[in-house]
């Protein structure tokens, strides 16, 4: 029988401070139309860890982390069933009457290729604080420079802020695709597969970039790369069909499974 409720911490990982929960889902069920994607999926995201959602393709890992900022609602049909709560302040980012715009400030997403907007580098980054009605410009260059930084891609491009987005590299615009995302000062950082169209060296300096991320906010990512999960992760959840099979901390989830269909996807056995 599959649990969907979050289940115990491991003995080793009990040693350690309890970790502090930045956000829940509790009974998340999405449907595409009357296509159900995501079956009941109640599960912690620990603050300031990263999270690694694995699985094969199509068995939810996108549709589970789009719900954290609300992206499916740019699409007609598309329904959640249950909570996605984000604490200290207990709001539930699904009900209605909570903006979406402010839900996306909040919880930014890198996606899966290099998405920059046809703008100056300055002006991608600015990008959320212009939405967000920031006009002042010592203050807009203070948050650009410090969401670079953050991106660790200010020493290369602060020369060249002016420039089209699309001159940098594909590990650069990535990067740049992460700084834009810090810009508005998230608490939650999204990743659908980050470095699947990158080259060994970009995925490295990505790699390093979460590690270093974690220490100022939560990290929740998606990926096929089993070995980039043990790598980047605190925790791991191992979803199949829209249901999630289990979850817990990353080197127990790898080593010793409980759940014999984790073992079995893990080593390769499985899909």
């Amino acid at each position: 029988m599959v649990s969907t409720a979050a289940p115990e911490i491991s003995a080793a990982a009990a040693a350690e401070p309890a970790p502090v929960k930045k956000a829940e889902s509790k009974s998340l069920s999405f449907y595409y139309g009357d296509f159900q994607a995501l079956k009941n999926i109640s599960m912690p995201i620990y603050d300031k860890k990263v999270t690694a959602l694995i699985g094969p393709s199509g068995c939810g890992k996108s549709t589970y982390l789009r719900c954290f900022n609300r992206m499916h609602d740019l699409y007609p049909g598309n329904r959640y069933d249950g909570q996605i709560m984000l604490y200290p302040d207990n709001t539930n980012l699904l009900n209605p009457a909570v903006d979406p715009i402010e839900v996306r400030m909040r919880i930014s997403m890198v996606f899966q290729k290099p998405n920059p907007f046809p703008k100056s580098i300055y002006e991608n980054v600015a990008y959320g604080l212009r939405v967000r009605g920031e006009r002042k410009r010592a203050i807009l260059d203070e948050k650009v420079e410090e969401a670079l930084r953050g991106a660790a891609l200010w020493d290369e491009v602060k020369d060249r802020l002016h420039e089209l987005a699309f001159n940098l590299s594909g590990g650069q615009q990535q990067r740049l695709c992460i700084a834009r995302a810090l810009a508005t000062d998230p608490e939650i950082l999204l990743f659908d597969e980050p470095t699947s169209a990158l080259d060994p060296i970009a995925t490295a300096s990505i790699e390093q970039l979460l590690a270093d991320l974690k220490e100022k906010l939560t990290i929740l990512i998606v990926t096929h790369n089993m070995q980039q999960a043990a790598r980047v992760s605190d925790y791991t959840a191992y979803m199949y069909l829209g249901e999630l099979i289990e979850f817990g901390v990353t080197d127990t989830i790898f080593i010793k499974p409980r759940n014999k269909q984790t073992e079995d996807y893990i080593t390769g056995r499985f899909g």
